[in-house]
């Protein structure tokens, strides 16, 4: 029996990442159901419920070594783990998980990273020693293979993958519509779902989305819901935007799983994100996206889909949002851009099922 150890950010009520462990468990297993998997957590508890995986807490470093002892490959990721842009402090923790697999002897892969802004000569020094160290690396995006090259990390073998979450099969819409009926947010008007967070302490954005969503419910007939991401921090960020509105919306309050977030988005005719995750989610669920850009991997990843930003969260404005919620609104059926759209997915949910099996050939060599 293969082990494999998983380092990310799991446990901290993010739903993207624990859609991104959801999918590669889920591809694992189907690959070899007799793995043996256990995820470095912040809370380990919660990991073992949710996923039925053994679990390990994160500032747990005995406990990390001896599961490390035991096992025969490292993941880490997928997800942003290696960069400072949002935190200095976790790319040295991600780093020195790495290098604790070194010295327990695990093959090391890094998995459908977002490689990236990492600044500064000391931590992107470490990222290039680390990184020609590592036994494979698959990346998410273009953009990352660039920030490994610009890193001079060349000597593993690198390959362009996808996101995990790409690989998930879309849900039934039953179990979103439930939610949404009890929170009163049913019936014939069509959803569009928005995705925020707080970002650098702005104001202004939240501002424009406001009346952006006031502009879709009085122009479109549209109903407009908050879906929270990272929970509960997401929940207040989408409740402070909704106060600012003169218009109704809807704050979903609560924590959702994997499969209840992709139903919720299925029942959606748009989806408006600032969170990458609810843009992917869209993409999996066939749900024209609109995504805003506060970091390279939106635009990494709508590139990826033939799309790119309807504008930046520092200087994004009404006019320009409502302008793409417009052409998005009168193009969501037509064929040719959905089959195109389409394709390019189909195509990302085979690149994202392939780190998986290049992860099971890495055990096998």
């Amino acid at each position: 029996m293969s082990r494999i150890v998983v380092s990310g950010y799991y446990g901290s009520k993010n739903a993207g990442d624990e859609a991104m462990l959801a999918a590669m468990l889920e591809v694992l297993g189907d690959l070899d159901p007799k793995l043996h998997i256990t995820v470095i957590s912040a809370n380990p508890a919660d990991t073992a419920k949710r996923h039925g995986v053994e679990a390990v807490s994160w500032l747990d470093l005995p406990g990390i070594w001896r599961v490390m002892r035991q096992s025969d490959l490292l993941i880490s990721g997928g997800g942003s783990l290696l960069q400072n842009v949002t935190s200095r402090r976790s790319l040295y923790y991600y780093m020195g998980i790495i290098f604790l697999a070194f010295m327990a002897g695990l093959k090391v892969m890094l998995y459908a990273q977002g490689i990236g802004p990492i600044r500064g000569h000391l931590p992107r020094r470490l990222m290039r020693w680390l990184g020609n160290r590592v036994s494979l690396i698959t990346v998410r995006d273009e953009g990352s293979l660039d920030e490994l090259a610009d890193m001079g990390i060349t000597r593993p073998q690198i390959v362009c993958t996808a996101d995990p979450v790409l690989a998930i099969h879309p849900v039934d819409r039953a179990l979103g519509r439930a939610i949404l009926h009890a929170y009163h947010a049913d019936g014939a008007k069509p959803v569009v779902g928005i995705s925020v967070r707080d970002w650098q302490g702005w104001h202004h954005y939240k501002e424009v989305i406001a009346a952006t969503a006031d502009q879709m419910i009085r122009e479109l007939g549209a109903r407009v819901v908050f879906l929270p991401m990272q929970y509960p921090e997401d929940v207040k960020a989408a409740q402070s935007v909704a106060a600012l509105t003169q218009e109704s919306c809807t704050v979903l309050e609560d924590e959702y799983s994997t499969t209840e977030f992709l139903s919720l988005v299925g029942n959606m005719e748009l989806v408006l994100g600032i969170r990458l995750h609810a843009l992917i989610f869209a993409g999996v669920m066939g749900v024209p996206m609109l995504g805003i850009s506060y970091d390279p991997k939106i635009d990494r990843f709508l590139a990826s889909v033939g799309e790119q930003p309807v504008g930046r969260l520092q200087d994004v404005t009404v006019e320009e949002l409502m302008t793409a919620v417009r052409q998005k609104w009168h193009a969501r059926q037509t064929q040719n851009k959905q089959t195109r759209h389409q394709a390019l997915l189909s195509e990302l949910r085979g690149k994202a099922a392939s780190n998986a099996e290049l992860a099971l050939q890495l055990l096998q060599k």
